[in-house]
């Protein structure tokens, strides 16, 4: 036994100095180990293209050249995912979202990052404009390139986050990513 009545509130055991201590303990050991999205992580934020962040000395950011785009029709999106397997490819789960008007060959995007870090990147050229996937019309590509196979030559496999994920530092980190359409 604690000594401690059994009615005690812990707004009333929290005044005590000995179990203060304890609680506050407790508070700080829950912030250090929580999970990321409770610390400041955040999802679903959606930008327009500004290519100012990604100026020499702005940061962390990453300025992507997408090259391979069919056509200047429709929408580009541009979705970066923390490095995390319960992150990748899953809907409202990315951390920002650029989006873009695609340019026939080749656009440039700017994507402000909240932190350096690992991250996975998918771009998707929403060709007809119709803010959905659509397999037959639609192009994709991701960080590091990898090649997007199709289950039983149907329907595209996206790849694993093994292949996909890259680090980013403090200042602009520079890539290329081809678009593939099905």
């Amino acid at each position: 036994m604690t000594g401690l009545p059994l009615n005690s509130r812990l707004s009333d055991l929290a005044r005590r100095p000995a179990v203060a201590g304890v609680v506050a303990g407790i508070a700080l050991a829950g912030a250090i180990t929580a999970p990321l999205a409770a610390q400041g992580a955040s999802y679903g934020r959606i930008v327009t293209n500004d290519l100012g962040q990604c100026a020499a000395g702005k940061g962390p950011a990453v300025r992507i050249t997408v090259t391979g785009l069919k056509s200047s029709d429709g929408h580009l999106f541009v979705r970066t995912y923390y490095a995390r397997s319960g992150d990748w490819l899953v809907s409202k789960r990315y951390t920002i979202r650029v989006d873009a008007r695609p340019q026939k060959g080749s656009t440039t995007v700017c994507v402000p990052l909240p932190a350096a870090g690992d991250y996975a990147i998918a771009v998707q050229h929403d060709a007809n404009g119709n803010r959905k996937t659509d397999f037959s019309t639609d192009g994709a590509g991701m960080s590091n390139n990898p090649k997007i196979k199709k289950i039983l030559g149907l329907v595209p496999r996206p790849p694993g986050l093994e292949k996909v994920r890259f680090s980013a530092g403090a200042g602009v980190t520079s890539m290329t990513i081809a678009i593939q359409y099905m």
